[in-house]
């Protein structure tokens, strides 16, 4: 059987914040059990529906918003085109009426207070983010299943072996490890982003594949703009302020713009000295997470909780490198996912099983790899851009504050940019024959770490600054 095939929107994927672990894999898992459920012919047979979460999930769901994303997965909506204005009356609809209407086919009764159940003391084997959807039939059958919210947004089955792929091609290039990728640049003579073209070609065409991330770019973007516009408290009863804002505001002084792209070439403008492109830096990856954190439309970029450090990146790079151009843009994008999918099969991208090393520091690898191939770096300087920025994240916990994806998570993409910046500059100026740690053996070193770390530095709120800052929270 053919092992399952990752492809770059399998890394880079259009959806709504808070968490891939938490919010998006909950809400695909949902999506697929009624669309089962249709496929079967059970779904017009369904009485009652009962959802229980196990460990993590259970843990930090409610600030992660499992719960919301349960519910909207259920009613048949898709995080990619979902209008997020409507998340609210739907949920509120849900509660209020104590009903629910699976897939938009199937209205039953549904009380939001029992009918999703936290165990936050029991956890499945397989992996931390378990839950299990129980339906009983018209028949008084009982029919359930189980899946796994293992990174991502990637979601398993019970029972199956691997995760779920419709690709029965295999790609051209062998690429699972940095390795792989690099005999292959060695052996076509070209660059990471073509070698990712070549292996995307094998189920879409070229075509296909630049419109596609075009379009992740634009979702990129539209995040940044409206993050960088939004004033006011996050969501969660942390009473967490939104920055950006107030920094884009501060750092243009006044000065007039009316799109997007005027407003980029109004931070071009206005300068680019160290400290000001450090600041909108932070701004950019601020914007982005503070969006993530209020239910917006984000790029899992592997995660959502790491979200705003490539958007971060590519932002600086367009605008203060020249590099307004679709065709880098492009590049960027394919080289960084290819890092992502490595880290993806030879580690994990669940905060859940690695700590913030498997989200923050698989983005910031992503990014410098991104970003030094696009500044004219060789595949082997591209691979040791993404060694150095793992290098100095492995290890980060996560210890998310009241389970919500906010205190230290939104700073932490501030620092995975920089971070990455910093990476990609380092190696543009080194010799990656010289180097004495290949990012294999950091990809190796991160799940040798993710394994020993205790559990409770592993997005469960039992540790680190989650136990430690004393909080009073009315809703969260």
């Amino acid at each position: 059987m053919l092992a399952e095939q990752i492809s770059v929107f399998d890394i880079l994927k259009i959806g709504v914040g808070p968490s891939s672990s938490h919010t998006l894999g909950p809400w695909r898992a949902a999506q697929r059990f009624v669309k089962d459920l249709l496929a079967n012919g059970k779904l017009n047979q369904v009485n009652t529906i009962h959802v229980v979460l196990y460990g993590s999930l259970a843990k930090t769901g409610i600030g992660h918003g499992t719960d919301i994303a349960l519910m909207l997965g259920l009613s048949g909506f898709d995080p990619v085109t979902m209008d997020i204005n409507q998340i609210n009356p739907v949920i509120e609809s849900i509660k209020k009426d104590k009903k629910i209407n699976l897939h938009q086919q199937q209205l039953i009764d549904f009380n939001y207070a029992k009918d999703i159940e936290f165990l936050k003391q029991e956890s499945l084997p397989y992996h931390p983010n378990a839950l299990t959807f129980i339906v009983v039939l018209a028949s008084a059958e009982v029919y359930q299943e189980t899946y796994y919210s293992v990174g991502g947004g990637f979601i398993q089955k019970e029972g199956e072996e691997t995760l779920t792929s419709a690709k029965t091609i295999a790609p051209k290039y062998e690429t699972q490890t940095a390795a792989h990728l690099l005999h292959a640049c060695t052996t076509a003579v070209k660059n990471i982003s073509s070698i990712v073209l070549e292996n995307e070609k094998c189920w879409n065409t070229e075509f296909v594949i630049d419109e596609k991330l075009l379009q992740i770019w634009q979702v990129m973007i539209n995040c940044i703009y409206k993050g960088g516009h939004e004033e006011g408290i996050l969501p969660g009863g942390l009473l967490v302020n939104r920055r950006a804002a107030a920094i884009n505001k501060r750092l243009l002084s006044g000065k007039k713009y009316h799109n997007q792209y005027d407003w980029m070439a109004a931070i071009k403008e206005n300068g680019n000295g160290f400290q000001y492109t450090l600041n909108w830096v932070s701004c950019f990856a601020l914007a982005v997470n503070e969006e993530n954190a209020s239910f917006g439309r984000v790029v899992t970029a592997p995660t959502n909780g790491s979200a705003g450090v490539i958007p971060a990146v590519l932002m600086y790079y367009i605008v203060f490198c020249n590099g307004q151009n679709n065709s880098k843009i492009i590049q960027f994008l394919l080289t960084a996912a290819q890092i992502g999918s490595i880290f993806k099969q030879g580690a994990t991208l669940s905060a859940a099983m690695g700590g913030c090393q498997a989200e923050i520091g698989v983005s910031s690898a992503m990014a410098a790899a991104g970003l030094t191939e696009v500044l004219g770096g060789s595949p082997e300087q591209c691979l040791m851009a993404a060694e150095i920025a793992m290098e100095h994240h492995l290890g980060l916990t996560c210890d998310p504050i009241a389970g919500l994806v906010q205190v230290p998570c939104i700073e932490r993409n501030t620092m995975g940019a920089i971070k990455a910046i910093t990476a990609a500059q380092l190696a543009l100026q080194s010799e990656p024959s010289k180097a004495k740690v290949s990012l294999d053996s950091v990809v190796k070193t991160m799940w040798e770490t993710a394994l020993d770390m205790n559990s409770k530095y592993k997005e469960t709120s039992e540790g680190g600054l989650a136990v430690n800052i004393p909080i009073s929270l009315s809703d969260c």
